[in-house]
């Protein structure tokens, strides 16, 4: 009898295994990927190199999901990158997305996917204001496929307009409003990412607060990091700059050193609380090189780089100006029995550090009562409210004015007792 059951127990972790896996995603402005202009030519900006440089890149990453913006509209240069730098020595299993190009601009966003993982259910143009802004729609390839089950991930791609004056931020926020809306309509309560070159050069831009503050909140992104603030030319934030590799102008790169966060990975709800089979992995965001020391700088000066090798840090100046951003989703179809025995519910702040408003938004399978606990750093309440709330994905709001200026704990508590902390910074 002993002996079954531990075969029992063998059988059943290995289908648990089965019906786990990571995907890694990958967002990268291409800097004008085989398109030649009067600044970036064949001389400064040479394709045959940066496919050279490009492929170093993708083997220390193997994206599953590979997103970019700046390659050509041709797509013979499209499936260019894929057959050059990505199924090579050996590798056959990338497929891309279609070509779009409906604002008819020289250089648009793809899409590139491990077929063995995924596959390309279909894609859409949200909008075309200036450039597309392209929507994928993947579906993993699991083990009850058969039987019509899976989880999808909607990877949205935008390259929102450049520029820091009034006139160029306005011309972003109408791409943002114009993308939100259609995934308002489409894809409220889905597993979506929306990457990117946002070209935002703090949160409150208006394009950024947009995406990240939607009026309806259930299609609101999250910032996997939380790093809000004035990311421009700001040695804090110089961990998570993504532009520019390059301090010096060689006619094609932009100048100034590793001084912005233009280039992002946002998350939907649904996927930082994982309630549909496809969860965020914590601390798998990462622009990739970065270690911070090379503020205002190459990103190849001295000192050596921190976390990549020195054939890799050269390949991610040479290749772009801009640094991918990368992160890891963890796929388990066994998440919603599993999550609703460990976590009666799973919850983030949407604002943090807090002024007069404290804004949460979380998850609970079932309807029933929640009691809120603000307790200072003595451990005394300092505020309690408790509410009733739907199954499903909710929205808590607590007023906040009359609360001094520190750090709080803020506990969620369910009618069974089961309870989860999160920290909360009052300025």
């Amino acid at each position: 009898m002993k002996r079954f059951f531990t075969l029992t127990a063998f059988l059943l972790l290995t289908l648990a295994i089965r019906a786990e896996d990571t995907l890694t995603v990958m967002h990268y402005n291409l800097l004008y990927y085989a398109a030649n202009t009067s600044f970036c030519t064949n001389e400064n900006n040479n394709l045959d190199e940066k496919n050279i440089h490009l492929k170093l890149i993708l083997d220390a990453v193997r994206p599953d999901i590979f997103t970019v913006n700046e390659i050509s509209a041709l797509e013979v240069n499209q499936l260019g990158l894929m057959e050059n730098t990505l199924n090579v020595n050996g590798v056959n299993y990338y497929q891309k997305a279609a070509s779009s190009n409906q604002a008819g601009s020289g250089i648009v966003n793809m899409m590139y996917y491990d077929s063995r993982k995924l596959r390309l259910k279909t894609q859409h143009t949200a909008q075309n204001y200036i450039r597309d802004i392209d929507v994928y729609e993947l579906y993993y390839i699991s083990d009850d496929l058969a039987q019509g089950d899976t989880s999808f991930v909607v990877c949205v791609v935008a390259h929102l307009k450049a520029g820091n004056s009034n006139d160029n931020m306005g011309k972003r926020k109408i791409m943002a409003e114009n993308a939100m809306a259609f995934l308002e309509a489409r894809y409220t309560a889905e597993n979506v990412l929306f990457m990117g070159d946002f070209n935002t050069y703090s949160s409150s831009d208006d394009a950024y607060q947009t995406i990240t503050n939607y009026g309806n909140a259930d299609i609101r992104f999250i910032d996997p990091i939380d790093m809000p603030g004035a990311w421009n030319n700001n040695s804090t934030f110089a961990a998570i700059h993504t532009q520019s590799t390059h301090s010096s102008n060689n006619g094609c790169a932009s100048s100034g050193g590793m001084d912005d966060r233009f280039d992002f990975i946002l998350i939907s709800d649904e996927v930082r609380f994982g309630t549909k089979s496809i969860s965020y992995i914590e601390d798998s965001y990462k622009a990739y090189g970065q270690d911070g020391l090379h503020f205002n700088g190459n990103i190849n000066s001295p000192p050596a780089n921190a976390v990549v090798s020195e054939e890799i840090v050269n390949a991610l100046f040479n290749m772009s100006d801009h640094l991918p951003v990368v992160l890891q989703l963890y796929v388990d179809k066994t998440l919603d029995v599993y999550e609703q025995q460990r976590n009666p519910f799973l919850a983030g702040l949407l604002n943090n550090p807090v002024a007069d408003l404290l804004r949460l938004s979380f998850y609970q399978p079932n309807a029933g009562s929640l009691t809120f606990n603000l307790y200072n750093m003595q451990g005394q309440i300092v505020k309690t409210e408790s509410l009733d709330f739907g199954a499903g994905k909710q929205q808590f709001s607590m007023k906040m004015q009359n609360i001094p200026a520190g750090f709080y704990l803020l506990q969620l508590t369910n009618e069974k007792g089961l309870s989860s902390v999160m920290k909360v910074m009052v300025r």
